[in-house]
């Protein structure tokens, strides 16, 4: 069976790019003791490539299986890891999961214990865990509302896996995959199924509920889901990425029930959020950066917090092809096209405006003469970032900066380096205005 397992590989290199291959693909191996006709097991190094693997081709494995074989098998992926306590260093395998629970799709790595709580999403987590204790009882339905990669399902699914533990029926559905079920039961005359799932759940958690927008069939549909679930004090648990009230082309009997529990937002991590949750990630990874380079990304990543697991896989990936440490020079290399992407179409106004925004400061007082500390302070900082972000010279700094010459820019270049190299405070805060600016301009 172990000829199967590589030539399914060696299929999958056919159908898929070079650089996945390679990446990915290649550093996993078939594992012939513990699979089975119906299910196979690879091994891969890390949980990173482990989960991207599992996400993206797992399901084109089972399918070049089935070819094979005529049997359409699960797969699994696993983690091989080396047991440092093992005086022979004997690897240990730790499963990552494929399979499907009943009814679900829920994530069983987002849970309570694994969401860095900050000042961001304090206020969501604390009304989720909440309702894990008490559900159906306290803020039936919990709306959890913002932007797009902020933890929004994390939560939601913590709560359904803390449910499924306890033996409840959980249903994870987004409102796409809730339409397409209802318009096939509908087609297929067997409504009543359809209505049996949703309607006899102990648990709904729905996505993206902004999607009901001018959808009024399906919005009648779960109209009478919601108010059937509610009426048996089964517990209902919503996204979406705007407050109830601004969702357009949406019923006002809907809006009005969304509200009956309670909205909960979650506003963008502030740096220290953000650090803390690459933090969690190298450790759930088993990815090692320093803390300088856990600072950069911290500093480059935007509001979608989704990008750091990116981050972290393309880093590893690197690291592992060129066989090298992941060190700052290192990661600044390898993100240098994803940073001089953002930094197109960027001005001095532009960054004169941010900053001036972000510390405080009018715009006019940047460019003034003005010896006040704040003032100053602010000025050098938009210096030093027109100098890196746009093509300017010094002397044309000089002349928009009311400065007397281009000599007075390289001092304040040197300035700005020097503190930067003394205050690990002052140059995360300097490279976090660094990614702002560069986010908002290639929006």
């Amino acid at each position: 069976m172990a000829n199967i397992g590589s030539m399914v590989l060696q299929m999958l290199k056919n159908e898929i790019s070079e650089v996945d291959y390679t990446r990915y693909i290649k550093q996993i191996h078939f594992n012939e003791e513990e699979s089975k006709s119906n299910s196979v097991v690879f091994t891969a190094p890390n949980p990173l490539i482990a989960n991207w693997i599992r996400t993206k081709y797992a399901d084109k494995i089972s399918h070049l299986f089935e070819i094979k074989t005529g049997v359409k098998p699960s797969v699994s992926i696993n983690v091989k890891t080396i047991n440092p306590t093992s005086s022979n260093q004997s690897a240990t395998v730790l499963p990552v999961h494929t399979d499907k629970i009943p009814q679900t799709l829920l994530n069983p790595s987002y849970t309570f214990d694994n969401f860095v709580v900050g000042g961001s999403n304090n206020f969501a987590y604390v009304a989720a865990k909440n309702v894990s204790e008490k559900p159906g009882i306290v803020y039936n339905p919990l709306f959890i509302y913002g932007g797009v990669g902020l933890g929004k399902t994390h939560l939601m699914q913590a709560v359904g896996n803390v449910m499924l533990a306890q033996g409840k029926t959980v249903i994870y559905t987004s409102v796409e995959q809730f339409l397409n079920d209802f318009m096939r039961h509908l087609t297929n005359k067997t409504m009543d199924r359809f209505k049996d799932k949703y309607r006899k759940c102990d648990v709904l958690l729905i996505d993206d509920i902004q999607f009901l927008s001018n959808k009024n069939q399906i919005q009648e549909e779960f109209f009478h889901t919601f108010d059937a679930l509610r009426n048996e004090n089964k517990q209902i648990i919503i996204t979406s990425d705007k407050h109830p009230k601004k969702i357009a082309g949406l019923e006002e009997r809907l809006k009005s029930r969304f509200e009956w529990g309670l909205v909960a937002d979650i506003q963008p991590p502030e740096l220290e959020t953000k650090i803390e949750i690459i933090k969690k990630k190298c450790e759930i990874n088993r990815v090692k950066l320093d803390k300088e380079v856990i600072n950069y990304i911290a500093t480059i990543i935007e509001n979608n917090t989704r990008e750091i697991e990116g981050i972290l896989s393309k880093l590893n990936a690197y690291s592992q092809l060129m066989g090298v440490d992941i060190n700052i020079e290192f990661t600044r290399n390898v993100l240098k096209e994803q940073m001089a992407e953002k930094r197109q179409n960027i001005t001095i106004d532009t960054i004169v405006e941010i900053v001036s925004k972000e510390l405080n400061v009018k715009s006019t007082e940047i460019r003034s003469k003005s010896r006040n500390s704040g003032i100053v302070y602010a000025r050098r900082i938009a210096i030093y970032l027109s100098r890196n972000l746009t093509p300017n010279s010094m002397p044309q700094l000089a002349h928009y900066f009311g400065m007397k010459d281009h000599t007075a820019v390289s001092h304040t270049m040197k300035k700005i380096q020097e503190i930067m190299k003394n205050d690990e405070d002052f140059k995360i805060k300097v490279e976090e205005l660094s990614n702002k600016i560069s986010s908002l301009t290639s929006e």
